[in-house]
């Protein structure tokens, strides 16, 4: 190889690695994928079947507005997005606004399990389904300010969210694989967690494990980086809600 060959190794790494971004359930073991897929295996489906009760339950309920709830197939692959008045919602975000504007009820609050069953019963009509979430017009702000809180080393560890999820995907750390970091998963259970648990709850845990600031869960912040992670998952399917070791 030419000595123009070999300066062009870390563009060409650089783009192999770009297009190596791979479902999660690719990373999982055989028996966590199979339980995944098994809704009488997977302990998030009380979640499911409570959040389809909730669907239907109060007047006006989300039923009331939205019907069947096989009617928010796609919803869920398009979040987070950007509102008419110009905030980042994520899916919790989303039902936490209509709960409060529309059916005139206090906010269930962050991690509350009525909040994450209700978030994945909407989230599994679009399983399997394509991430498409926009990256352009009001969204581009957001989208950059993730990418920088990726790229950016942080903590006492001195760590980059890419460090780990593209420079040491696919390698072992704690008797877990490393992923690609993606969001297609959440709501999800965790074993470790022994209940369901959000994104934003796995950012903090990720935020401890280098020994950096937690952020509020729903911060701007935490937002922005999940609007990139999902930019990163555009045309992978919805995992969610998702089993995790």
């Amino acid at each position: 190889m030419t000595r123009g060959g070999w300066a062009l190794l870390p563009l060409l790494a650089l783009l192999l690695g770009a297009a190596e971004i791979r479902p999660t359930s690719e990373y999982l073991s055989p028996e966590i994928r199979a339980a995944q897929e098994d809704p009488s295996r997977h302990p998030g489906w009380l979640w499911v079947e409570e959040g389809e009760a909730l669907w239907r339950r109060g007047e006006p309920s989300c039923a009331t507005c939205h019907g069947n709830i096989a009617g928010m197939a796609g919803v869920a692959a398009r979040y987070p997005m950007v509102a008419a008045d110009g905030t980042l919602l994520d899916l919790e975000g989303r039902i936490e606004r209509c709960r409060t504007q529309h059916q005139g009820e206090p906010a269930f609050g962050r991690e509350s399990d009525a909040l994450l069953a209700l978030t994945a019963a909407v989230a599994l009509q679009s399983r399997g389904m394509p991430v498409a979430v926009a990256t352009d017009g009001p969204a581009a702000s957001f989208l950059e300010e993730g990418r920088r809180f990726y790229e950016t080393r942080q903590g006492q560890l001195n760590l980059s969210c890419g460090q780990c999820h593209d420079d040491n995907a696919g390698r072992r750390l704690r008797g877990d694989v490393i992923s690609n970091g993606l969001g297609t998963g959440y709501p999800a259970y965790r074993l470790e967690w022994n209940t369901m648990g959000s994104l934003h709850r796995r950012l903090r845990a990720c935020s401890l494990g280098v020994r950096a600031e937690q952020l509020p869960l729903g911060s701007r912040e935490y937002l922005a980086l999940e609007l990139f992670l999902a930019s990163r998952a555009n045309g992978l399917p919805v995992e969610a809600p998702g089993l995790r070791r």
